[in-house]
């Protein structure tokens, strides 16, 4: 009895859902030990090293999973699907956290950062602040996170297995 290739989609899902879980767990941690108000960033970097990582193994265990047969475009659909459903899956917990963990959360970030702008650039003026306050605070909207996240995970997602479907395609 032969057994059907399984498609890029059902098989990028549960590698996004991971990929999404390991971001939730690096902004809890972070968020958990202050880092986060404080603006450390290396938590972030290693979702960055994590990311491709998952695309890479993911593709290479399709492969293996398809009788060790991987073409270009399904490699790029796995991590594309990879990246969105990460980006989904971290949304979720991003609107649950701002709207219902801790609201004041993005005031006291904007906070941080006004006092960072004042310690950073003491000669600014009033109005410069309040510009660069406004132009962070549109960028604070639930709805243009949500986009550029998908969009960035998309975008990683389509480079790195790009990568990955070229070192790994079958011949």
């Amino acid at each position: 009895m032969e057994t059907q290739p399984i498609t890029a989609g059902k098989f990028g899902i549960n590698y996004g859902i991971i990929l999404g879980v390991v971001m939730i767990a690096i902004s809890v941690i972070t968020y958990v030990t202050g880092m986060a108000l404080e603006g450390v960033q290396w938590p972030n970097y290693l979702y960055y090293i994590i990311f491709p990582v998952v695309i890479f193994y993911a593709i290479s265990k399709y492969k293996s999973h398809n009788a060790n047969v991987l073409t270009l475009g399904n490699a790029i659909k796995l991590g594309v699907i990879i990246g969105v459903i990460s980006a989904i899956v971290y949304i979720v917990y991003f609107l649950i956290f701002t709207y219902v963990i801790d609201p004041e959360f993005m005031s006291q970030l904007m906070e941080v950062a006004e006092e960072n702008m004042l310690t950073q650039n003491p000669d600014m003026t009033q109005d410069q602040i309040d510009q660069s306050l406004k132009f962070m605070e549109m960028f604070q909207s639930p709805g243009i996170i949500s986009a550029f996240w998908i969009g960035m995970s998309a975008l990683f997602g389509l480079i790195w297995s790009l990568i990955a479907g070229l070192v790994m395609k079958s011949k």
